[in-house]
């Protein structure tokens, strides 16, 4: 057993791209290992701005020799067949092959041996296709190679149980060999050192100002920042996401503490976060009531005589910067109302085919008096006016600056003009939720005009046949579609989707088959629906069960219907009743082809003979009446426990009763029987779709 060390050392790879890369490098390792029938005990990859590495234990130091067996044809065989085989298995003669009796006649067999390579042969060829398959989002040539990689390659360092790999990775140009050199960090230790195994590398990495594992990078920034906070009496802003993205940013990080000009606390405090942490990656502080502090904390790579002095005045005057153009849109943009903005909205292209922002107004308005039935505490006023500005903020300075303040801005700014608190809201939340995390709005104002935003979007969208493709969705539909279906489902609206498909497919005013786009449309909701509930647990084929129905667009009541029959089926006499179903189904399926119709008429009760058919036809008619009282009430429970009375005559039914008996008047009637299981089942779900 052997140990194997792979670091492909380059310039900075983006820090958004280093855990996929990180996991990706380490995947093809393995896989390559496995090709070559070479095992392993374990794998570890890690990864830094200039540097990804693999660690491999375990490896066997020779592949395992291999011993197969194959069987040709008969040794009677046409000598095309016999030449055929021979030469597939890259033997000459017949001589070289066993002859064996079989039941089946005489047959040749051959014995195939392979002796196992040396893994450190081996390694060359593997680590170059290792590396080839790594795929980036974004990559780049350089020289004269054709070679693509995220940035350009500088060494690569191969050892395999202390042995220097020979062999070398084309970039289709030049060739950089393997090799047992690295360096370490890249101002503070330069100069190239030489490493015998993943110990000493780790060690010599660390002399040399690197930390190999991001998360020890990462608990070392948010130490440093605790104390750092600890000294000036404040607290860290909690912030995972960017600690990770920092932590991708440097090698030796040392973070230090800078002062924000008082001046500049009076900006809303989304404008400072959005300056420093977006777009800088400063680390904010918070007083202990939670407010923003004047302070805030840069990792600096490197370790400077004068303590970071220089490199924490260097990006105050950049943070001053930054927030100086922040104070000048903030007020310039308070000068002019948003109302007065408006016009503006005509000269910004929504799509080219779907007009400006101001035909997406006017379509938004006409779906908010298709919605405003369902919003009983929404006030037609607000919402009119909230649609009319949700969009003006666009146009203003500060938002052209900082796109992510698109909304927000809008809230401030309409709240300055006089506008209601509803209003600004709306105009604040119509963009949310916009990710699984992302807090949904329940103000009727503010889901009338989210509703309506997303509703004329993807109604466009499909009007004009540019839906979401495999994984492209450039127009990020998928993600309307599911904050269309959390802001009716949490807020528990009655909302009928084919008519308002079909209201916002002819507010397009395009050239298209509305009801089949509508239908369409309402396809792809469901379909999101169900990655939306398999995230929480729910059964996906239950869904396409009550879907399949035909008539369900009411997106509440459907998950009430899904409930209520995920319910049923986990209960005994549900799973056993779908047992029975499926019984029923398959005779039926099989006894149909073979007649060439269908058993869908009445039940002729004179025809009844057993006991057992008496039953169950009579609990057919009671489940039927039981199951259309329930549903009436939408009461789903109710229905699925008028479906649960079925199981014993059903289950006695077939215990007893032959169906295909010779008697054809009897056999038709109690194929009968087996299609009113179906339809009444059919009542609540379409029971052909649930699995298992």
């Amino acid at each position: 057993m052997a140990e194997l060390l792979l670091e492909i050392l380059c310039q900075e790879i983006p820090s958004r791209m280093q855990s996929k890369a990180c996991e990706d490098l380490k995947q093809s390792i393995c896989r390559g290992l496995k090709d070559y029938r070479l095992e392993f005990t374990r794998v570890e990859a890690y990864v830094t701005p200039r540097r990804l590495t693999v660690v491999v234990d375990g490896v066997l130091e020779t592949q395992p020799d291999v011993r197969e067996e194959r069987r040709g044809p008969r040794i009677d065989a046409p000598k095309r067949a016999i030449d055929g085989f021979l030469g597939s298995i890259g033997i000459q003669t017949v001589e070289e092959c066993e002859q064996r009796e079989t039941e089946k006649g005489t047959f040749l067999f051959a014995v195939l041996e392979q002796q196992g390579l040396p893994t450190i042969d081996i390694l060359p060829k593997l680590i170059t296709a290792s590396i080839e398959r790594v795929s980036w989002p974004k990559s780049m040539r350089w020289g004269e190679n054709l070679f693509r990689w995220v940035r350009p390659i500088h060494s690569l360092l191969a050892l395999f149980d202390g042995i220097p790999v020979k062999g070398a990775l084309d970039l289709q140009g030049e060739k950089i060999p393997f090799g047992t050199v690295t360096s370490g960090h890249r101002f503070m230790a330069p100069d190239p050192f030489e490493v015998k195994g993943f110990d000493d590398y780790c060690a010599k990495l660390n002399n040399g100002f690197v930390i190999l594992n991001p998360a020890e990078r990462k608990r070392k920034i948010a130490k440093q920042l605790s104390k750092l906070a600890r000294k000036v009496s404040l607290h860290v802003k909690e912030d995972n996401e960017l600690l990770l993205e920092v932590a991708g940013l440097v090698e030796w990080p040392v973070p230090l503490i800078g002062h924000i000009d008082t001046a500049f606390m009076s900006l809303p405090p989304e404008v400072l976060t959005t300056a420093i942490r977006t777009h800088l990656k400063y680390f904010l502080f918070e007083t202990s009531s939670g407010d923003l502090a004047p302070s805030f904390a840069t990792v600096a790579n490197i370790m400077t005589k004068d303590q970071g002095l220089g490199i924490i005045k260097g990006n105050e005057r950049v943070l001053r910067a930054r927030l100086s153009d922040a104070c000048f849109f903030w007020d310039k943009d308070r000068e002019t109302t948003l109302e007065s903005r408006i016009p503006a909205l005509s000269e910004i292209t929504f799509h080219d085919k779907l007009g400006s922002l101001t035909d997406k107004v006017e379509r938004m308005q006409h779906l908010a008096v298709v919605l405003a039935p369902y919003f009983s505490k929404a006030k037609a006023l607000q919402i009119q006016n909230a649609i009319r500005l949700c969009k003006t903020d666009l146009v203003t300075q500060m938002v052209g600056e900082f796109p992510e303040l698109q909304g927000k801005m809008g809230q401030y700014y309409a709240l300055n003009d006089g506008e209601s608190d509803q209003v600004a809201e709306a105009i604040a939340n119509h963009y949310h939720p916009q990710g699984r995390g992302d807090t949904c709005p329940s103000a009727p104002v503010s889901v009338t005009v989210g509703l309506a935003d997303r509703l004329d979007t993807l109604a466009g969208f499909w009007a004009i046949d540019d839906k979401p493709t495999g994984s492209k969705d450039p127009y990020a539909l998928r993600r309307a579609v599911l904050g269309t279906i959390r802001l009716i489902v949490e807020n528990e609206l009655r909302i009928p989707l084919r008519p308002v498909f079909v209201a916002a497919l002819k507010a397009q005013e395009l050239n298209c088959e509305t009801a089949t786009v509508a239908l369409d449309l309402l396809n792809f909701f469901i379909d999101r629906l169900k990655v939306h509930l398999r995230e929480k647990g729910v059964r996906h084929d239950l869904i396409s069960a009550i879907f399949a129905l035909g008539d369900e667009d009411d997106l509440v009541r459907l998950l009430r219907r899904v409930n209520a029959l995920a319910d049923f089926v986990e209960s005994d006499d549900g799973g056993n009743l779908l047992v029975a179903f499926n019984r029923a189904a398959n005779i039926l399926k099989i006894e149909e082809k073979r007649d060439g119709r269908e058993f869908s008429a009445e039940i002729d009760e004179a025809v009844l003979v057993q006991d057992e058919e008496k039953e169950l036809a009579a609990a057919l008619v009671k489940a039927r009446d039981d199951t259309d009282a329930a549903l009436t009430k939408e009461d789903y429970v109710t229905a699925m426990h008028a479906m649960a009375a079925l199981r014993t005559p059903v289950d006695n039914f077939f215990n007893n009763v032959t169906v295909n008996t010779k008697d054809a008047t009897l056999r038709t009637n109690r194929l009968k029987l087996l299609s009113g299981i179906r339809q009444t089942t059919r009542a609540v779900a379409d029971f052909n779709q649930i699995g298992g």
